[in-house]
């Protein structure tokens, strides 16, 4: 297999301009390592080839006639989760419900990405509708972790993260809820960032959870990552929840001093909180800035441990909500042996909607229920706001917020499905971010037992610079993206 599939985004771009690689001979290879680790991976629901070859042709005659190139990404290939729109393509979010649906119209990422230049390489597996921490729940099966086969890649977006970490694809673009991003990036080594809630368009993106869900960059480096989020930034009129603000140039803040940077690290998620590996890793990181002339303290945030818990009523009330729509009518699965409308209804979402789906629709109708609203609804909204003012107090003081992405390394498949509760805390360290509606990066920081791990570094609303440059000089350490994972070395060598 060819030898430039380890590269970063922004290495393969220098090959373009000097034209020692064609992009449709990349995306041959790409296409090429994609079917013969597919059987191990499971990384993609679809493939794209057509839209992908149109895309390369164009971006090769672009650079051999030396014309402007349409961003620094262009002829990059990149996969998308599939609960983003592609015109033309399903987008099924990996449920039953969906899974014949043709997206009429391109999500406004998915416009940003092909007007860069960028290849579309597929669709990308995850857990259904995005609601699950392991991409188990999917209908086209579970994704595989390429550092270990018999290991969840994380979820909702293992398939994006798995892509990149096993170099089926440069770049992925996924969404992250609750750390949907984040967790897998960490579980399989690579980068991922959730921007500020309303810097990047969910206009095309299936929601889950409205008022959490945001898109966000996969990648193998911390510079991808800035890259790909300048791209895909900006206010949508579409989209309602689009903050209008100024995008800025986040690869330029790479590299900035750091010296009188004030970092805090929560009491809350160390010492029992995590396994000893991801501790060790963390107390490396809290020397690296040290030495680097940050001042790194430790602080209490103690409305971090109502995250959870506020997170599973406001997350399923919002899905019951927008889940209402598929109702076998419109659009969707649709059962036709129902003799009645209402049992039609039925019929189409009890068969349409997996188990955990159905579960947190249960959960969401009945905290929204009467009687129940007060109690649970309108109380977990309460204590979201204190979670949020608990962040911008700490900013008044601190750049930054240091923790572990995960409490520890990804779970073998098939260990915690049967336990909900369980898995539900995967996602401990990611939730308050979304919460709070705050950029959250998480960068790779070591190898246990030849699993990876990951750090994350949160910041204040719309400041993603501070984040990516902080995340690139902790990346400087350990030069993570060139690896083979292990589970696919023998189909790189």
């Amino acid at each position: 297999m060819s030898s430039t599939l380890p590269l970063s985004a922004a290495e393969l771009v220098e090959q373009f301009k000097s034209r020692k690689l064609k992009v449709k001979s990349v995306v041959s290879d790409i296409f090429g390592h994609i079917k013969a680790s597919e059987p191990k991976l499971n990384s993609f629901t679809a493939l794209t080839e057509e839209l992908a070859y149109q895309a390369a042709d164009k971006m090769d005659a672009a650079y051999d006639k030396g014309d402007a190139l349409p961003s620094p990404l262009a002829g990059v290939p990149i996969s998308i989760k599939d609960n983003i729109n592609i015109r033309g393509q399903k987008t099924t979010c990996c449920s039953a419900m969906l899974k014949d649906f043709v997206a009429p119209f391109d999500a406004t990422v998915t416009q940003k990405v092909l007007a860069a230049g960028m290849v579309p390489v597929g669709k990308t597996n995850l857990d259904e509708f995005a609601m699950g921490s392991s991409t188990e729940t999917s209908i086209f099966g579970t994704s595989r972790n390429p550092w270990d086969l018999a290991r969840v890649p994380g979820g909702s977006s293992g398939g994006a993260a798995a892509s990149v970490a096993a170099h089926q694809a440069f770049l992925a673009l996924g969404s992250d809820t609750g750390g949907s991003i984040r967790q897998p990036a960490a579980y399989c080594g690579i980068v991922g960032i959730k921007p500020t809630y309303g810097r990047v368009s969910r206009f095309g993106l299936v929601a889950f959870a409205s008022s959490l869900d945001q898109i966000g960059p996969l990648t193998k480096t911390v510079k991808d990552a800035a890259l790909l989020l300048e791209t895909i930034c900006g206010h949508d009129v579409q989209d309602s929840t689009s903050a209008d603000m100024p995008v800025p140039q986040f690869s330029a803040a790479l590299g900035q001093d750091i010296k009188g940077m004030k970092i805090a690290i929560p009491k809350e998620l160390s010492g029992d909180a995590i396994s000893a590996p991801i501790a060790e890793s963390l107390e490396n990181a809290i020397t690296f800035y040290k030495s680097q002339g940050a001042i790194v303290e430790w602080v209490s945030i103690e409305s971090l441990k109502y995250a959870v818990p506020t997170y599973y009523i406001i997350a399923p009330a919002e899905a019951s909500a927008n889940l209402a729509r598929f109702d076998g009518v419109r659009y969707g699965n649709r059962d036709r042996s129902s003799a009645t409308l209402q049992a039609m209804i039925a019929d189409s979402r009890g068969k349409g909607f997996g188990d955990e789906v159905k579960r947190r629709i249960v959960i969401g109708t009945y905290v929204l229920s009467s009687g129940y609203y007060d109690a649970y609804y309108l109380k977990a909204q309460k204590v979201r706001q204190l979670i949020k003012k608990d962040f911008m107090n700490l900013f008044q003081t601190y750049s930054a917020i240091l923790m572990p992405t995960t409490p520890h390394p990804a779970f073998k498949v098939g260990e915690k499905i049967n336990d909900p509760w369980s898995m539900y805390l995967e996602d401990i360290s990611t939730i308050p971010a979304n919460m709070a509606g705050l950029p959250a990066l998480s960068v790779p920081s070591g190898v246990t037992n030849g699993l990876p791990i990951g750090l994350q570094i949160i910041g204040k609303p719309f400041d993603e610079a501070t984040v990516l440059n902080l995340g690139h000089h902790l990346e400087t350490q350990f030069n993570f993206h060139h690896r083979i994972p292990t589970g696919i070395q023998d189909l790189l060598k």
